[in-house]
């Protein structure tokens, strides 16, 4: 990556940061252990991928803003809720989640529960404050994630993965559950960053949806191959966990080298729907490359 887009990485993860230190409740008072374990999970050095993809969507139509930033705070919030949830032990049972204790197993299981409790709770808090644009469209943003982050999206992917342990899915079924478990996060923080600067039309939104979907796919594609070729210390978490717990996966399915070949190709896709937007949608472009190029 280049000096440009490291800085621009940096900028918006201090603007989300910045956002959700703001709007987290502090961790002291009767409740200070639920509020040192939402903390403790946001604050734990994520990438902040979705969020900087809502900041490159709304600068792919117009500019970034206050209501970007809200945004990306409220997409970070539903990311870090659901992997404390997918942590716990009757879900996936990961002790380690970016290279420190998961949520349970720093505090315990029902702080943990409650942690992402909460901050799915605050996410929605952050869409109502939106301003400067009309109540129809506020109403979509919210809809969009609500849709998105529950049945039409990340809650079936990761009930379509619980229920396929120990199972052999075919390619189609495992694009399914990824579609929905890990992409429809990613289209939603593209799709609402480019909603709230109230200038994107139809056609924008439809194309930005379909980069949206390839990168998503990608996203867990490398993901897949990471799992394999990386250790636990690169990780983060426990290296070759999906394998060690029966789970279908790309590489298993695809082999290494067509896992990459298809991470090329969706990465190539995803560009393709990018062609009718101008230099503003590099950020998106640069993202792309991060995302099927990554090494962490």
């Amino acid at each position: 990556m280049t000096a440009e887009f490291d800085q621009r990485i940096q900028s918006y993860t201090q603007q989300v940061d910045a956002q959700l230190e703001l709007i987290i409740p502090p961790d002291t008072g009767p409740a200070s252990k639920l509020y040192q374990a939402m903390r403790y999970s946001v604050f734990n050095g994520g990438k902040r991928v979705r969020p900087a993809l809502c900041f490159a969507a709304a600068e792919a139509i117009s500019a970034s803003d206050d209501n970007t930033v809200k945004i990306a705070a409220a997409v970070e919030m539903i990311h870090a809720y659901s992997l404390i949830h997918d942590d716990l032990p009757a879900m996936d049972d990961d002790d380690l989640r970016r290279g420190v204790p998961t949520c349970h197993i720093q505090f315990d299981e029902a702080t943990a529960i409650l942690a992402g409790d909460g901050l799915h709770s605050l996410a929605f808090k952050q869409l109502t404050n939106l301003t400067g644009i009309t109540a129809s469209i506020n109403l979509e943003i919210i809809a969009i994630l609500s849709d998105l982050a529950g049945c039409n999206g990340m809650v079936t992917g990761q009930a379509v993965d619980l229920e396929s342990t120990e199972t052999q899915l075919s390619v189609e079924e495992l694009n399914y559950m990824h579609t929905h478990k890990t992409g429809a996060l990613i289209e939603a923080s593209v799709v609402m960053g480019a909603m709230a600067t109230n200038q994107a039309d139809e056609a924008q939104v439809n194309a930005l949806r379909s980069y949206a979907r390839a990168i998503g796919l990608a996203f867990q594609i490398q993901d897949d191959i990471l799992d394999v070729e990386s250790s636990t210390e690169q990780l983060g978490k426990s290296q070759g966990s999906d394998s060690h717990n029966n789970k279908a996966t790309y590489t298993s399915i695809l082999g290494i080298e067509k896992a990459k070949s298809e991470a090329e190709r969706l990465y190539q896709e995803s560009l393709e729907a990018l062609s009718p937007f101008d230099d503003k949608a590099e950020p998106l472009r640069a993202l792309a490359k991060f995302i099927v190029h990554r090494s962490f």
